[in-house]
């Protein structure tokens, strides 16, 4: 590595963190001052808030990865610019894409960093705020889960209409089997217990009833104990569950979903083509910023840090709806996930052939 890549790849990264600091920060402080009067209401302690601001700078560092670079390498390069440095060193027989080498370095840098931290660090910062929230913000909600639709099998529903964790206890449970849209058993119980010695399900005053042949069959008893391919531990999970869990967490849960046959799993299968997308975005637009910036203007840096605000919020704004786009039911969401890298990158390649440098 020549001096030249070095002195590229610590400007870069000295200014990419300088950029995140002073962004989380102003972030920060509007939240705290937003959330205050809860905070002195609900007497939160001292450790608690400072916990969950160093968690919500996690998620803010994340979250804010393509302004961060995009802005950086935008500084970086315009500054190199208008010191003429660039125009010495492609005189001096230095092609363009060599040039690129050490912005791309910086960025792999911060796309494994980024990596690393949405697959592992993040998750639990994730769920840390979630329970602040809901101990000291959301004091008095309710931890009973209520009218609870879960498929627990390719043909199998179930229903509760109560379920404490607390106790592992649920009450007017039903699981229904459904084939071809017609009913062929239903078994109901009274209350539905978690047997932690046997891992199994005890059923409290429970009926059965199965229809075969057009005949319907009532059978009837106190006590019975079934296999479910749920736990209690599959109730009370947040909304954002799938943003809670470690990659090799979230794969897990993914086959454990598949082999249920649930609904939701689109949404953790989702996360997780997220969490292998984001770290391109740093490449992608680290590509981009240098190509748009590497030219001298009269007007100085200005102009283009800002066209480099609009194109990173573009960004993040198509990224939201793409994602949104994908839960919602796209046919093919691992596509509709990876779209905003795709855009980019055409867009980069397009500007790469046309801006000249």
């Amino acid at each position: 590595m020549k001096l030249i890549d070095k002195l590229i790849i610590k400007d870069f990264l000295k200014t990419y963190f300088f950029v995140v600091l002073m962004l989380i920060l102003v972030v920060l402080v509007l939240d705290f001052t937003e959330k205050n009067d809860k905070y002195i209401s609900n007497q939160v302690p001292t450790n608690e808030i400072l916990r969950y601001m160093w968690n919500y700078g996690l998620y803010l560092n994340n979250l804010l990865t393509p302004i961060t670079v995009f802005i950086s390498v935008i500084f970086i390069t315009s500054k190199m610019a208008g010191r003429t440095e660039i125009v010495a060193i492609l005189s001096s027989g230095v092609s363009f894409v060599r040039l690129l080498r050490p912005f791309l370095m910086g960025a792999a840098l911060i796309g494994a960093a980024s990596f690393y931290l949405n697959g592992w660090i993040l998750p639990a910062a994730t769920e840390s705020m979630t329970v602040f929230k809901l101990v000291y913000l959301e004091k008095g909600k309710t931890t009973t889960d209520q009218n609870i639709h879960m498929k627990v099998g390719e043909n199998s529903y179930a229903y509760f209409s109560r379920f404490y964790k607390t106790s592992n206890q649920g009450y007017n449970f039903t699981l229904e089997t459904i084939e071809d849209g017609k009913l062929l058993a239903k078994l109901s119980a009274d209350r539905i217990e978690w047997d932690t010695a046997k891992h199994t399900w005890t059923l409290r005053n429970w009926r059965l009833r199965e229809l075969k042949d057009r005949k319907e069959i009532w059978t009837v008893g106190d006590d019975r104990d079934t296999v479910l391919s749920i736990v209690p531990d599959d109730f009370g999970v947040p909304e954002n569950h799938h943003e809670t869990l470690k990659l090799p967490q979230l794969s897990r849960q993914i086959r454990v979903l598949e082999d249920r046959g649930a609904d939701n799993v689109e949404y953790y299968k989702i996360e997780r083509y997220v969490r292998f997308m984001s770290p391109f975005a740093a490449l992608i637009l680290t590509f981009i910023g240098v190509i748009m910036s590497s030219r001298k203007t009269r007007g100085g840096s200005g102009f283009q840090i800002a066209m480099g605000f609009l194109l990173a919020f573009l960004y993040i704004l198509l990224f939201l709806l793409s994602r949104t786009f994908a839960e919602n039911g796209a046919e093919y969401p691992i596509l509709a996930v990876w779209m905003p890298n795709i855009v980019f990158a055409l867009m980069g390649l397009l500007l790469y052939k046309t801006v000249p440098r």
